[in-house]
């Protein structure tokens, strides 16, 4: 099933809150997606390879509410202008029309709509993605993996498939599928 970062990131912070009180109101509050997080992703190539890249532009907010995880939310957007493997022929191809139109579409959003725990410290996180003016359901699997005073990390994890979005250029030699593993940090607002 497709994954969305922003969800997963959301849904992992809401899955570690243990039953003790003073945990859940310490986790409470709204959490701005600090510069120091990771968004990567991956694509498979038939035969082995593949594009590994990052994000480097980006931005968002959870909003956690332990007691009743339903009114929890995570938005969160990203600039394909900040794509990054390592390879400028790649990076260039990838905000071409082909891929990510970065020019028309400057913007690839997630608003999550549906947030459920999982555990202790994991959450299943569904919302909307929207990219290339194309809006799809995705799903995302966080992991609540450190808290530090006003400080808190997710790690992420979701697969999308290419083909909804109109990014499926390459297929079946890359795969349809983009894997995403992020790791968020969230700094109290």
């Amino acid at each position: 099933m497709p994954r969305t970062p922003l969800a997963i990131g959301l849904l992992a912070l809401l899955a570690v809150i243990p039953a003790r009180a003073d945990t859940l109101s310490s986790l409470n509050g709204s959490y701005a997606i600090d510069a120091s997080s990771r968004i990567a992703f991956s694509v498979a190539q038939l035969g082995g390879g593949g594009i590994n890249g990052v994000f480097s532009r980006f931005s968002g907010t959870f909003d956690l509410h332990p007691d009743d995880i339903g009114r929890s939310s995570v938005n969160f957007s990203l600039q394909p202008e900040g794509v990054a493997t390592g390879e400028p022929r790649v990076e260039k191809f990838l905000r071409s029309s082909a891929v990510f139109d970065a020019d028309a579409y400057p913007v690839i959003t997630f608003r999550s709509t549906v947030i459920r725990q999982q555990g202790s410290d994991r959450a299943v996180i569904q919302g909307v993605l929207t990219a290339r003016g194309i809006a799809h359901r995705e799903t995302f699997e966080a992991t609540l993996v450190n808290r530090q005073g006003r400080t808190i990390a997710f790690h992420v994890v979701g697969d999308l498939m290419r083909s909804p979005y109109g990014m499926d250029v390459g297929t079946p030699i890359y795969s349809n599928v983009v894997r995403f593993d992020m790791m968020l940090n969230g700094r109290r607002k």
